[in-house]
Formats: structure tokens, sequence, C-alpha cells
């Protein structure tokens, strides 16, 4: 066989039984038997005249008059050999001994007395017989309703069960209880390993441990330790909790049963507590195993002591059975819970102890060297060309997840792919970047010349003040090429900082207030421009007040709850709450005369800023390095920066 025959044989649908066919198979027999055993498919329906002629003639041997309106005529066997009758007896249909023809009377009593004048005087011999039937179209027709309504039943108790035939048995109403759990061994095999997972090293050696125990486990019993019972994976959305649960199902050499807390959840009372009974039921079964439960925050929710769902709450009689699972009486088998949740602080706290999740991994934020490499696994598939700088492009990602480097891979391809491009260049890369945390370039949108000059002062007033101070973040490029729902951005490299000083913050806020500062300046009018800029530096300006305890007027207090329990108390009195207002104002209020301040001193550079970003709509840090020269606060921005100079600069306009 050739290969592409082969390749159309394995692109074939492949053939799936379903049970449907047996209920479809069965009426298309019921209506055949039907249709080929009666015996009315040769039978011709005649006239009175007909019939009478027939009568006369002595041809009739019997008369059936069935429901009092119809009459069926049988023919005697001598007289099927006349020319009348043996057309109709040689026909395929007729079988010997049925009706020849059929007539339909009318009234009963006259038929009856006509036939009854004609044998008399004719000395007719026939018999004549009345018989009622019914029809097995008509018994269906009467249980028509009823059939409807089983059918419309099973098919929503099909489709809460869990989905129709072939679902692994949790399609059947009486299996309903059974596990959804997906079952990954040495048949079904994952080929993620702990190489495909990027960075992470600190949560890959917290999980290869657990691998390496279920591979070698005299190596630890010998010590007296124990396996532990389980590990949580807590972070971001996006860092890579569920890769890393794949890469433990790819590493270990054991039975790996996959599910999300979701699929615990039913709307019939009990079936979360039997599917969880299920589920360790067959992971003991197979022991040593590993069970994921990947969004464990569906059903570990903190039990309240006032149920708002009265006595029987399934949600915690699902974790009440999935506690007692995991450490109970009898709960002595090699089976090692992973879950993955990005909300552990709304988790219960019996489930979070020692015993059950013994460990809690903290899968963070990647840095910049764990950024790097996961830039260099996503960019394996992609045809790049050379001046792509990947030490670069995990410098002007931070805060980026591993999900969000992924996507930037991929928005980078079509971007090139779009342009007409072979390879994929670096400038498709920050055009990527500007796509994912920007928005889409809005060309079509409509901005006024008076509109174009506030934007433009607006963004040179950030990238001014961001310039003229120490700790604020090191500009990288400043655009008034609408975006999303922005008309204009400064994007910046902030420093990864572990803690932040009160200097740092106060200078990030006076950076981000330069931009209605500059507004203020140039045409002593404000806008509504700023509204973004003034969200970020209200709630910078309250953690300092109230979270992080950096004003003076208040003093070492903080007022955030890490339990979250402080929703519906306010923790300070209304006396307190108005020195915080006050406080809070002074900040903000401050830092803006301190932004304005430092644009009257350099409003001419400010001014050729704005009309170099009116010009070109995109300008770059060696552009701001013509105007204002050096930053005077040493190498704050590190080398990335300076590396940005041997990438040629892409003018963006409208008209693109």
């Amino acid at each position: 066989m050739s290969d592409s025959k082969k390749d159309n044989n394995s692109n074939m649908p492949k053939f799936k039984f379903n049970a449907y066919w047996i209920y479809g198979a069965i009426f298309i027999l019921i209506v055949a038997v039907q249709f080929f055993s009666s015996g009315d498919l040769a039978t011709k329906s005649i006239s009175k005249n007909e019939f009478h002629e027939i009568l006369n003639e002595n041809d009739i041997s019997r008369i059936v008059v069935v429901n009092n309106n119809l009459a069926q005529i049988y023919i005697k066997d001598e007289a099927q050999k006349k020319d009348r009758h043996r057309k109709m007896v040689n026909s395929t249909f007729y079988t010997k001994g049925a009706s020849l023809y059929e007539y339909n009377f009318g009234d009963l009593q006259n038929f009856e007395n006509n036939i009854e004048k004609a044998r008399q005087s004719n000395g007719l011999d026939f018999d004549l017989k009345n018989e009622n039937r019914t029809s097995i179209f008509d018994t269906i027709l009467g249980f028509l309703p009823f059939i409807i309504l089983i059918a419309v039943w099973l098919f929503f108790m099909r489709r809460m069960s869990g989905g129709g035939a072939g679902s692994g048995g949790g399609g059947q109403i009486f299996s309903i209880g059974k596990s959804k759990a997906k079952l990954f061994d040495k048949d079904t095999k994952v080929k993620t390993t702990f190489e495909n997972v990027a960075g992470l090293e600190g949560a890959k050696e917290e999980v290869q441990e657990i691998v390496d125990f279920l591979k070698n486990p005299e190596k630890y019993t010998s010590l007296g330790g124990k396996i532990p019972k389980g590990a949580l994976l807590v972070g971001p959305p996006g860092t890579g909790k569920t890769l890393l649960a794949k890469a433990v199902a790819g590493e270990a050499d054991v039975p790996f049963f996959s599910l999300s807390g979701s699929d615990f959840v039913e709307m019939f009372v009990g079936v979360g507590a039997s599917r969880v009974r299920d589920l360790f039921k067959q992971a003991q079964q197979k022991s040593p195993s590993i069970i994921f439960i990947d969004e464990i925050d569906a059903i570990g929710r903190a039990r309240g002591k006032n149920s708002m769902t009265g006595g029987n709450d399934e949600r915690e009689n699902t974790l009440n059975q999935l506690l007692t699972e995991m450490d109970g009486f009898g709960t002595d088998t090699n089976v090692i819970v992973l879950a993955a949740t990005n909300r552990a602080d709304v988790l219960d706290s019996a489930l979070m102890r020692a015993g059950r999740f013994d460990r809690q991994i903290y899968v963070d934020l990647p840095n910049i060297n764990e950024r790097k490499e996961i830039f260099e696994v996503h960019i394996k598939p992609l045809k790049l060309a050379d001046d792509v700088k990947i030490e670069f492009l995990a410098q002007q990602t931070p805060g980026f997840s591993g999900a969000d480097i992924a996507n930037m891979c991929n928005e980078s391809a079509l971007i090139a792919a779009r342009n007409g491009k072979k390879a994929i260049h670096h400038q498709d890369f920050l055009d990527a970047v500007d796509r994912i945390v920007g928005g889409l370039e809005k060309k079509n949108k409509v901005i006024t010349p008076k509109e174009k000059k506030v934007i433009a002062f607006h963004e040179a007033g950030h990238a001014t003040i961001s310039w003229m101070l120490e700790h604020a973040a090191p500009l990288v490029k400043v655009t008034i090429v609408p975006r999303g729902q922005s008309l204009g951005a400064a994007w910046y490299l902030p420093a990864e900082r572990m803690i932040v000083q009160t200097e740092q913050m106060l200078d990030e806020m006076c950076a981000t207030m330069g931009g209605r500062a500059a507004e203020k300046v140039m045409f002593d009018k404000i806008s509504t421009g700023a509204l973004s800029d003034l969200e970020k530096v209200t709630k910078q300006a309250r953690a300092m007040v109230t979270v992080y305890g950096l004003n003076e007027e208040v003093g070492n207090i903080t007022y955030y709850d890490s339990s979250g329990n402080d929703g519906f108390v306010k923790p300070y009195s209304e006396d307190t709450g108005k020195k915080i207002d006050k406080e809070i104002s002074e900040i903000i209020e401050g830092q803006y005369i301190r932004a304005i301040n430092l644009l009257e001193e350099h409003k001419d550079k400010l001014t050729t800023l704005a009309e170099l970003l009116l010009e070109k709509e995109v300008i770059f840090k060696d552009d701001l390095e013509k105007i204002f020269g050096k930053r005077p606060f040493g190498e704050v921005e590190e080398k990335v920066i300076e590396e940005k100079e041997n990438i040629p600069p892409v003018e963006k306009n409208t008209e693109e």
C-alpha cells in the first residue's frame, strides 16, 4: 500500500458504535414487519358498481367487515382464474389467502341489507364476518406523549451524568457517581518531562523529590522517612502549575490520575463525595500512584459556619470526603495528591494542614533568567532571523508569565507572516509586546490635531519626569499611536525589586503624575486622559499609608488582613479614616506639584520632546538622550537599554 493510501486511511473517521442505533433498528424492523406482513399491499379499492358485479357473479368466498366501514373481499379459488382477477392474483405483493379487494361502503346497515337481498335473489354462497382491528401505529400514537416524556428524561439524565455512549461508563445514569479522572499509565504515557519546563527551579526540585520517592522508595524508607501525602502548587495564572504536573506525569513511572475540581460538582446530592471515593479507590488499586486535581478551589473552599444553602451543602460534603480520603482512618496507601490553584487564600485550613498537603510549592512569575529559559523553549519551532536577541527580550518583558511569553512568541510569528516575511525578526517580537500589553493598534481612530497635541505633551511629560528622577523606571519607548483603550503609551523597564523603599515609590508616583502635570504646564488645563494614572497613584498612596506603614502621621500600622476576613469590617475608626484620606491626598498632591516644578524647569526640553513625538509618533531612549543628555544617575538601566541602540528604530504612523 502506498504512503498516500495509508495517510488517507489514517485520516478517515473511525467507526464508533452508538446505543441509539439499536433503538433505530428495532423501530425500522417493527415498521417493516407491519408493512410486509400486511395483506393490504396487493389489495385494490373498488367502487360500488364493481363490487356488485363481483358479488352477482358469485366470485366472493368471504366478506370481512372491518371497523364497521370497510369490507375486505376474498375471492374463491376457482374464480381467481378469471381474467379480471388473474392480474391481481399474479401481483408480486399478493399472498395466498389475503383479501383481493376492499370496498368502503359507508353505512353498515344499508350494506348488510343490500348483500342479504343479493344473496337471496341470486342464491349466493359467501360468509359475512365483522371484525374490529387496531393498527400498531395507532397504538404507538396513543402512547406517543408518554414515549416522548421518557425519551426526554433519558436524554437529560445521560447528559447530566457525563455524556452519551463511549464516555467510559460515566454516561450511564447508574454510574453517575463514578470518577471522571483520566488515567495516564504505561499505555497512555504523557510525553512532557522536566526538560520541557523552563525556569521554576525551586518548584521542580520539590516535585522531583516526589517522583524520586516513587521510583526509589527504599532510599527514603531506609532512613525512616515517609512519602508526602500531597503537594499544593500555588501561584498566579499562567506560571506553569499544570505544566509542572504534566512533567510529573511524564517522569513518574506510576499511574497518574488527572481531573479538575469542577469534575466533582454535580446537581445530584452525594455524587461529589461518591466520585471522590471512587477516585481514591481506583488510585489505591493501582498504588503507588498520583492524583492531580487542577483548580482545587472549586471544591476546597473554606467551610462556613452558617451555610446559606441549608443543612446539606453538596460542596462541603465533597470536601469532607476529600479530607477523609487524604488523611483519615485506613489511608496508609501509596497515593500522592498533587493540586493546583491560584486562589490558595480561599482554601479550607483543614485541607492545607500538614498530613494532607505537606508541601505548598509557590510557582511565582519568572525572573529575568527564567524568562530567558522560557523564551529558548518557545522559540525552538520558530524560524528566526539573525537579529533576534533573546536576552533583550527577556529583559523587555518584566511581569510576563510563561503563558504570556508563549503567546508573545506566537504573536510574533503571526505578525511576521502577516507582513510577508520569511523569518521572524527582532522588531516582530517588540511589536508582539506592544500588541499584548497595549492592545491592537487602532489605525482608523480619528484624533483631532488638538487632541493629538495634548496626548503628545502628556506622554512627553511622563518621559521627562522619569528621565529626571533617580528611582523612576528607565524609558524604553514612547508612542502616541492609539492601542486598545489607550490613546498613547510610554513603555518602561522597571527594576525587579524584592523590596521597595519610600523614595522609590514617591519617584514612581511623580513620574506617573507627569502626564497631567505636563497638560497643566503647557495648556493650563487638565483632561480626562489621566484616569489610569490617577487610579495607579491612588492605589500606591493608599498602600503606603494603610498597608506598608510608610507614612509618619499614621505610623507603623498596617490595616491589611492577609486572611481576607476584613471585607465587611473597617479596621479603623472614623477619625483614623479621615487622617488616612488626608495623608493619601497630601502624598498625591505633593508629587503632582513636584512634577509641575520639574517640568517648569525643563519646559523647553519638554516642548522639544513633544514636537519630536508629534513628528515621529514613536520615539526611543536614544532620542531622549539627544535632548536631555545621559541620565545623571549611573547605569541604573543595566546593559539591556544599551543594546537597544543596535536595533534600527522603526517609525510607526497611522498611514501604515
